[in-house]
This record gives C-alpha cells, sequence and structure tokens, in this order.
C-alpha cells in the first residue's frame, strides 16, 4: 500500500470514530460490555494520528508498526490489543508483499491468533474474513461492509462478556465488528482518493 494511502486511512479511521462513539459505546453497553468501546477506540486512534500525521516515515512499515503499537499501548482492553495486533500484522505483510489483500489477511491471522475466534463467534472476525475475501476478488464495497456488520446480530456470542449473556447477545451488533466497518469504510474512501 502505498505510505500516502496508508497514511490518510488512518485519518479517515480516526474521523470516523470520532463520529461514531456515541453509537459504539450503546452497542458495548447493550451487549453487556462496559460501553467503553467507542472511548477506547478514540483515545487510540486520537494518539495515532497525533504521531503519525506529521511524522515523514520511510516506508508503509514503519507507520503501521507505530500504530500497532500505540493501539496495543493507548486503547485498553481486548481491542487494543486485537486492533494493535493487526496492524502489525500488516506491517509484516507489508514487508513481504505490500498487496492490500495480504496486508488485511494477515491483520486477520494475528487477530485470531490473539483472540482465538473463528467465524461465527460474533466477533470483529466476522467483518474482516469476509473483507478479506472481497479484496481477493476486487468486490468490496460499503455496501457489503454494512451486510456483515448487521449479520452480527444474527449470531451468538461465542468470546468474550458478550457470550455471559443468556441469548449471547442475539440480535444485537458486535461493537467490535461495527468498529471494523468503521475502518474499512476509510480504507475504500482512501483508496478511492487515488484514482481521483
Amino acid at each position: 500500500m502505498k505510505l500516502e494511502t496508508a497514511k490518510r486511512w488512518l485519518i479517515l479511521f480516526y474521523e470516523k470514530i470520532q463520529d461514531n462513539v456515541a453509537v459504539l459505546a450503546e452497542l458495548d453497553s447493550t451487549m453487556g460490555g462496559d460501553g467503553d468501546h467507542g472511548e477506547n477506540m478514540l483515545r487510540g486512534m486520537t494518539a495515532v494520528v497525533n504521531a503519525v500525521e506529521p511524522k515523514e516515515f520511510a516506508s508503509t512499515v514503519d507507520l503501521f508498526t507505530e500504530t500497532g503499537m500505540l493501539l496495543l499501548t493507548k486503547v485498553g482492553g481486548v481491542s487494543g490489543t486485537l486492533y494493535g495486533s493487526a496492524f502489525l500484522g500488516m506491517a509484516r505483510a507489508e514487508q513481504i508483499d505490500g498487496s492490500l489483500y495480504n496486508d488485511i489477511k494477515e491483520g486477520l491471522v494475528m487477530i485470531q491468533r490473539r483472540g482465538r475466534a473463528e467465524i461465527g463467534d460474533k466477533t470483529m472476525v466476522d467483518v474482516w474474513a469476509p473483507v478479506v475475501e472481497d479484496l481477493k476478488n476486487h468486490q468490496l464495497t460499503p455496501e457489503r461492509i454494512d451486510e456483515y456488520i448487521l449479520k452480527t446480530a444474527l449470531l451468538r456470542a461465542k468470546k468474550g462478556r458478550h457470550a455471559y449473556a443468556a441469548d449471547g447477545s442475539l440480535g444485537l451488533v458486535d461493537p467490535g465488528s461495527y468498529s471494523s466497518g468503521l475502518l474499512f469504510k476509510a480504507l475504500l474512501e482512501a483508496e478511492e482518493k487515488d484514482y481521483v
């Protein structure tokens, strides 16, 4: 991925998190969480943007590595671990290949390694996995991302605090899936500007 595109992606993701803090908080609390997913993600992405926006990076590898480390240390909770690990995975993929598909695929590998979640467990994996397939087939659109987010409402949570709810939070959208949707919509917007 081009360095300027990657930086633009992070800034757009930050803006989307900022616009959706209340939504993420409500989704988290409704599912039995602490209601802090929005604030945690905003704190992490604020730290990322403040650090990376003014800085000149030698490569996208360096940008993703710094992003991953900041998310690991600033977000808190499981989200920080998963998002931070995803960006560290993307940094590794950039060293090898640099294709968008392989970056996101390696990000998913790291999320699954850390969170031990599978497709159908009602986690962010349920958005990342189909997005990886769509990137492979050049079919990713905002509408498809929304579809993956909404599908998590049909699942019973098998991981994390939400799994302890009697109904496995059936009927509710997973907050990590929602924030992942914001990440990928920001990605599409960042990529779009390369062709304008």
